[in-house]
């Protein structure tokens, strides 16, 4: 872990934003690092592998919260709302994490070559210490990094060999469902894709349920199982979300990102604002650039 460490500090610190998120010349990978605690950051989670190497965070997904540190790994198997905190990170002693975006496709083409699992329980987030295999994969795609002539050839066969020791690992069979073609999660995943890309217009559970091939009734239900929010719920989350980005990092007005994520009145939009973020949408804005100003 401590030459994983190595690599993921350089180029963390090479190549991050103004977010301190530093993505890499392989799809889905990505480096997150941060020299003092953040404030609370309100997502919704693709599925993923976050593994932490130094550091701490807190994540929150409904009522369950998960602390952890340098050595765990936090796994995402469904899109769902977290609210997460970097809570140790400091200019001597960075928050640096490694984080890789798993791939269905990949998921269902290993599986069927893999002993069947025992079906696991539904829960979405989970934090358990990184295993060993999972962290040599990573460590040999972030060594591609340094050789990019290698990425073509080499990338994707890593991607998918890092995929492998996670479905293989003590969480394989949470994994799993993320492949299972034309199973309830795939069929949900297709109206999530459709309202991350439209949150913005109106979207009938109608044309949802369509997108997914269920009843409006079944999509409804399954919708909320695999996400824990209704369809409304959920696109209200992408839209406030997206708002608080356009006020923070491109200065928008509170009326301005309103309209622009697709509220048609303002006042509705500071309610439901506050509601989430626990600020009106100027000051929340305010408070985070300072913070960030501050942790810079």
């Amino acid at each position: 872990m401590t030459t994983l460490l190595a690599a993921v500090r350089r180029h963390a610190e090479a190549n991050r934003n103004d977010t301190g998120i530093a993505a890499t010349s392989i799809p889905g990978l990505s480096t997150v690092r941060a020299t003092a605690p953040s404030g609370l950051l309100h997502d919704i989670s693709r599925p993923l592998v976050c593994l932490v190497l130094q550091g701490g965070k807190h994540v929150t997904m409904g009522t369950r919260n998960f602390a952890f540190g340098a050595g765990d790994s936090l796994l995402v198997t469904a899109d769902v709302p977290t609210v997460s905190q970097i809570t140790r990170a400091s200019i001597a002693a960075p928050y640096l994490s490694l984080v890789l975006e798993l791939d269905p496709a990949i998921i269902a083409d290993l599986a069927a070559q893999m002993p069947v699992e025992p079906q696991a329980d539904l829960v979405p987030v989970r934090v358990d210490p990184t295993e060993a295999e999972t962290a040599d994969a990573a460590l040999r795609l972030m060594r591609l990094l340094d050789r990019p002539a290698s990425i073509p050839v080499l990338g994707a066969q890593l991607v998918r060999e890092m995929h492998y020791w996670l479905l293989a690992g003590r969480h394989g069979a949470a994994i799993r469902r993320l492949g299972w073609p034309d199973g309830h999660v795939e069929r949900i995943t297709r109206a999530v894709a459709l309202l991350r890309a439209e949150f913005a217009g109106q979207l009938p559970v109608e044309r949802l349920a369509a997108a997914s091939g269920m009843s409006p009734s079944s999509f409804h239900q399954h919708f909320r199982a695999v996400t824990s929010l209704s369809p409304l719920q959920f696109q209200k989350h992408l839209r406030l979300i997206e708002a608080r980005r356009l006020l923070v990092t491109e200065g928008l007005s509170a009326s301005a990102a309103a309209f622009a994520v697709g509220y048609e009145s303002v006042p509705q939009f500071t309610r439901e604002y506050r509601r989430m973020f626990g600020l009106s949408p100027v000051r929340d804005a305010k408070a985070t650039r300072s913070l960030a100003a501050a942790a810079a």
